[in-house]
């Protein structure tokens, strides 16, 4: 790769970098051709982008980029699958979900909304992470609460209001 293919690279990688707020690092050595195909599949299905980058590139796309990624740099080692995706846990919960027929892939490493998460033991934090969509549903949930309560408690009063006028009424 000439010098002029690799700043070409580091470019594209720190736009990529720089427009994404989800970012996982993963390790997907060793799965066989099948296990690889299947696993990129799933990631296009869940509308992740899958790509398998050098690590020199990516660290020196990390420092070009205008975020701090902290110790992330640290997890480039061995190979490296930059993981890019619009929702917090998608690639935590399809990385846990392709565990179960395999060992791999292997988190490395995560991004999230300038969180950062490193190592394989992070994954159940990362799956458990809620995304905006989810965090305002429980919110408008949460406000309409009180008033679905207030509403019922108006409807309940007038009932039995209703019905002691009518028994006197009657009488």
């Amino acid at each position: 790769m000439t010098r002029e293919e690799k700043s070409q690279v580091i470019e594209a990688l720190t736009t990529q970098l720089t427009d994404g707020t989800i970012i996982y690092l993963a390790d997907i050595s060793g799965l066989n051709a099948l296990d690889t195909s299947n696993l990129r599949r799933a990631c296009f299905k869940a509308k992740i982008k899958l790509s398998v980058v050098k690590n020199s590139l990516l660290e020196k796309a990390m420092e070009k980029s205008d975020k701090d990624f902290g110790n992330l740099p640290t997890a480039l080692k061995g190979n490296t699958s930059l993981m890019l995706a619009e929702t917090g846990n998608a690639p935590a919960k399809l990385i846990k979900e392709f565990r179960k027929k395999s060992n791999k892939p292997l988190l490395k490493g995560a991004y999230i909304e300038e969180a950062i998460y490193i190592g394989d033991d992070q994954l159940d934090a990362l799956v458990s992470i809620k995304s905006k969509e989810e965090v305002i549903g429980d919110i408008i949930t949460l406000l309409q609460s009180p008033a679905k309560n207030v509403v019922s408690a108006l409807q309940s009063g007038g009932n039995k209001l209703s019905g002691i006028i009518k028994t006197l009424s009657e009488k």
